[in-house]
């Protein structure tokens, strides 16, 4: 398909210079030819009928003598390189001058016709045989007192158009020549800067639509074309990280579906066909409520991200009271504490302090911080809420001195389903989805959180939100 294309733009091309040179060769000749007759012989008549007008009529009228226009005719052939006749009523001749050796004037003219020329201003050939190559001519008449009495003929050869023809084909045929080689080397050009790199845009959109991510636009220019091939590369590589991640996505979906699924379908099975007596029912049964609980908020989990996702998250703002949220937050874990005797310090910077924020929103991220914390802390150890109103913003920091998070592990700890090594041993009822949900919610009011963390000695979250005086 490429090659072929290739040959008709080789043959279309060939074609187009055949074609200009046959347009110049015919039209442009014939154009020329034309002018410089014209051109020529217009001169020659303007020439002859000046002297036919305002000298010639004296030798009629006796004021010149024939030497005086021998003088004249001689001084004018030499300025026009003509030859020259001046002649009576009759064609008989008065007087010449030859500009060369090659011609002579006869006596008389056989059949004169002064009007021969009909509507043209000159004639051309070899006029009735007397020259022996072809000649412009052109015949002015003499008049006296409103009489014609003779008539001055000027002929010149036809090669001095045809010479001046030649000169100027010739330099008209350079000037095609040199534009035909210009724009060759323009549309090579055109073909090496434009068409080649978009035909790899093209057949590189292809590899795209059929699923092919892999394709790598060279970049060669910093113009438009190295601009779009740049974008549609970097696009391929957004396309392919998506595909890889919803790849991992479904993969880890799936899996942290199949092991609850598992173990509900084996325990019930074992149930239902008599394998655990009823005697230890009870204690597969609460098994089987842990999974449940934990498919429940694994779908609550994934509900929740995709409203992110799809952007149908619409954010209840209203200003409240963080501390009253942190509060009651912090309530909500006391039994999980108690039992493994974890306290809460609250480090409220004044006794109400309002945001502008969702609410429900944001109590969901202090319980996922808070609920994180909890399950990476030590027994008998100390987790911190602190707030610190600084300008427009108030500044949210949870705290634990628990087992922290690896240096590897602290730009991961944000993805979906990522679970560091040391959170498997401590985390089996979580999700992976926690963080990811937090930092959707803070970035969806379009703020900042971060995390400190070192490992063995605890992590801190920070997260701000506007203030609001009230």
């Amino acid at each position: 398909m490429k090659s072929t294309l290739h040959l008709k733009f080789i043959l279309l091309y060939i074609i187009l210079g055949f074609l200009s040179i046959f347009t110049v060769a015919s039209l442009s000749s014939t154009l020329t030819t034309h002018y410089l007759e014209s051109s020529i012989s217009g001169n020659m008549y303007q020439s002859a009928n000046l002297l036919a007008s305002n000298y010639l009529p004296d030798y009629f009228s006796k004021t010149i003598a024939l030497a005086d226009v021998y003088t004249q005719l001689n001084g004018m052939s030499d300025y026009l390189n003509s030859d020259i006749w001046f002649v009576d009523n009759e064609g008989s001749l008065l007087a010449s001058a030859k500009s060369g050796d090659v011609s002579y004037a006869p006596s008389r003219i056989e059949n004169f016709d002064p009007a021969e020329s009909g509507g043209s201003t000159y004639l051309t050939g070899d006029y009735h045989g007397y020259f022996n190559s072809e000649m412009i001519t052109v015949i002015a008449p003499v008049t006296e007192n409103f009489s014609t009495h003779g008539y001055l003929l000027v002929h010149k050869p036809y090669s001095q158009i045809t010479d001046a023809h030649s000169v100027l084909m010739r330099n008209t045929y350079i000037v095609i020549l040199i534009i035909y080689v210009l724009s060759f080397i323009i549309l090579l050009g055109v073909h090496f800067l434009i068409y080649r790199p978009l035909v790899k845009i093209t057949n590189a959109a292809k590899q795209y639509a059929s699923g092919n991510l892999d394709v790598v636009i060279p970049v060669n220019t910093q113009d438009e074309i190295g601009y779009l091939s740049a974008s549609l590369n970097y696009m391929s590589s957004q396309l392919k990280d998506m595909e890889d991640y919803q790849k991992k996505f479904v993969a880890n979906v799936s899996h942290d579906f199949r092991s609850p699924l598992t173990s509900i379908k084996g325990y019930v099975e074992a149930m239902a066909d008599g394998t655990i007596p009823p005697e230890m029912q009870g204690k597969y049964l609460n098994i089987i409520l842990f999974e449940t609980e934990r498919l429940t908020d694994l779908t609550r989990d994934l509900l929740t991200l995709n409203e992110f996702d799809t952007k149908d998250l619409l954010l209840d703002k209203t200003d409240f009271d963080i501390h009253e949220v942190i509060r009651n937050t912090a309530a909500s874990f006391e039994g999980t504490c108690t039992a493994k005797k974890i306290s809460i310090e609250l480090l409220l910077a004044t006794r109400t302090l309002y945001v502008h924020a969702d609410r429900h929103k944001i109590q969901q991220v202090l319980y996922n911080l808070l609920d994180n914390a909890i399950k990476f802390s030590n027994p008998e150890s100390t987790i911190t809420i602190e707030t610190t109103p600084r300008g427009d913003k108030v500044y949210t920091s949870v705290k634990d001195y628990g087992i922290g998070i690896p240096k590897s592990s602290i730009n991961k700890i944000w993805e979906r389903f990522y679970k560091s090594d040391l959170s498997r041993g401590k985390d089996k009822k979580g999700t992976g989805l926690g963080l990811s949900i937090v930092k959707e919610i803070i970035q969806a009011h379009n703020e900042n959180i971060n995390v400190i963390s070192t490992e063995g000695v605890g992590t801190e979250f920070i997260f701000s939100l506007p203030l609001t005086k009230k």
